[in-house]
């Protein structure tokens, strides 16, 4: 069986080639089965790798009432994500080429169908209505990622737009840059979301009118490692904003500069509540595997 995939990286930066989240989409992935999948993620070994598994509408999530354009499946190299961001702008950048259609695609993926919206290469997502999980102390969560106590101001809370995440406001940009994720104390909170039973930290603060730093710390096995662009979490920032009654705002996040790979992602919560998280795709290659 030939398989042919591309890379992309998601939330680039103009003129950077190299930065953005590293991405890679499998075009059709209807054969495959979950081990399958699963190996070609591990062998790829990126945050996430995504499949193709059925185009041009011939799927409807229960509820929706309104066919997708694909149906898609994310897995990281240890497990399969109900949803993730810069897999489902990168996805959506695949799947136009592939339909030879116009600036908006929806994907179906275990989360329920996702629309996302083009200007050129660059995607918006329009995020699911986000759900407070659990209300977590700032001082416990913010000795899990080498902070100290007063670090984090608070209210932490697990939120989940799709996938469910730790987000936590720094008292200042300084305390986000010096974070360190201990994977023991993050594991503490392990299955308390929908990560595939891993811990995800975002941490957060602002910088500027209109403009944040981030840093994503999460669990990977015995470690604890960054993630340069996170869709997801930065969904889960807008869900969280809406639950602090903050609506009518339009941000400029940076995150990945401590992990090698700056990321810009831009943030908008609608005075209505409606959450979309967008950002630059930049294609880098593609090619062909034999299973």
């Amino acid at each position: 069986m030939r398989l042919r995939y591309r890379l992309l990286n998601v939330f680039a930066r103009e003129g950077d080639p190299f930065s953005g989240n590293p991405l890679c989409v499998f075009e059709d992935a209807a054969g495959l089965d979950d081990s399958q999948m699963q190996g070609l993620a591990r062998q790829f070994n990126l945050s996430e790798t995504t499949f193709i598994v059925r185009l041009a509408g011939r799927s409807t999530t229960p509820g929706e009432g309104t066919a997708a354009d694909a149906d898609v499946r994310i897995f990281t190299p240890s497990y399969e994500m109900a949803f993730a961001g810069h897999p489902t702008l990168g996805t959506a950048q695949v799947l136009r080429d592939l339909l030879g259609q116009g600036g908006a695609v929806r994907l179906s993926m275990p989360a329920g169908v996702v629309t996302v919206e083009a200007e050129g290469s660059t995607w918006t997502l329009t995020a699911h209505r986000g759900v407070i999980e659990r209300e977590l102390d700032p001082d416990e969560i913010a000795g899990t990622v080498g902070l100290a106590a007063g670090d984090l101001v608070g209210p932490v809370q697990q939120v989940s737009t799709g996938s469910g995440q730790i987000i936590a406001q720094a008292a200042s940009p300084e305390a986000v840059r010096r974070a360190t994720g201990d994977a023991a104390l993050m594991r503490r909170y392990a299955g308390m979301g929908t990560r595939g039973g891993e811990t995800l930290v975002y941490l957060w603060a602002p910088t500027g009118p209109g403009t944040v730093v981030a840093r994503a710390l999460f669990t990977q096995g015995a470690a604890a490692i960054e993630d340069p662009a996170t869709g997801s979490a930065c969904s889960n920032l807008g869900a969280w904003l809406v639950a602090q009654g903050r609506t009518g705002i339009a941000w400029e996040v940076s995150q990945g500069e401590q992990a090698g790979r700056p990321s810009t992602l831009r943030l908008s919560v609608a005075d209505d509540g409606v959450v979309r998280v967008g950002g630059l795709v930049r294609e880098m290659g593609s090619g062909e595997v034999e299973l």
